[in-house]
């Protein structure tokens, strides 16, 4: 179970946001279920911080964020960061739609994909990346100890694949995910 969450900071407190968000996920490491958490910090000027903690479960979930110690730290954050949004995520289907403003009273974002369209989807675009990095990068780290070659491989294919080629596909497939026709497809 993961949830996502947004807060907006002044850019004149980046070092404060980043004390607070690291010690919020080190307080987080100590919880059962913990599975790892992240933070993107915003570009220069904007105001934006996006964090993520994964759970083993929705009731570790639940049990992190009904704890003293969340509520503590979230509290410290006052007249620090305000809250924009907060999501939960059970798997990779954060890949296929767009974040929900729980700020604003929109429709219902469509649900996610099948899986089994979502790993279709994935593997449109693994295989010819993979194909195409084996014949070419593969082929130049031939000789390399394969831990290493299999670590700079993945290391190269997961961001142009997460960040580029993905959310291409998404988009060019989104009437299919979503369950549309392709004659009522949107260009």
């Amino acid at each position: 179970m993961t949830v996502s969450f947004t807060r907006r900071a002044d850019p004149a407190h980046a070092v404060e946001m980043t004390a607070w968000i690291r010690a919020g996920l080190t307080m987080a490491e100590g919880f059962p279920g913990f599975l790892g958490g992240g933070w993107v910090r915003p570009r220069h000027g904007a105001d934006e911080w996006h964090m993520l903690c994964r759970f083993s479960s929705p009731a570790t979930l639940a049990a992190w964020e009904a704890s003293s110690e969340r509520r503590w730290w979230l509290g410290s954050a006052q007249g620090l960061a305000e809250v924009t949004r907060t999501e939960r995520r059970t798997g990779i289907e954060g890949w296929f739609d767009a974040p929900a403003d729980a700020a604003t009273e929109l429709p219902a974002p469509p649900a996610a994909p099948p899986r089994w369209k979502q790993a279709v989807t994935i593997w449109l675009v693994f295989f010819p990346l993979n194909l195409l990095a084996t014949v070419t990068l593969g082929a130049l780290l031939a000789e390399t100890d394969v831990v290493l070659r299999v670590a700079v491989m993945t290391l190269t294919l997961t961001p142009v694949m997460t960040y580029l080629l993905l959310p291409w596909m998404t988009r060019r497939l989104s009437w299919w995910l979503q369950g549309r026709r392709w004659r009522d497809r949107r260009l």
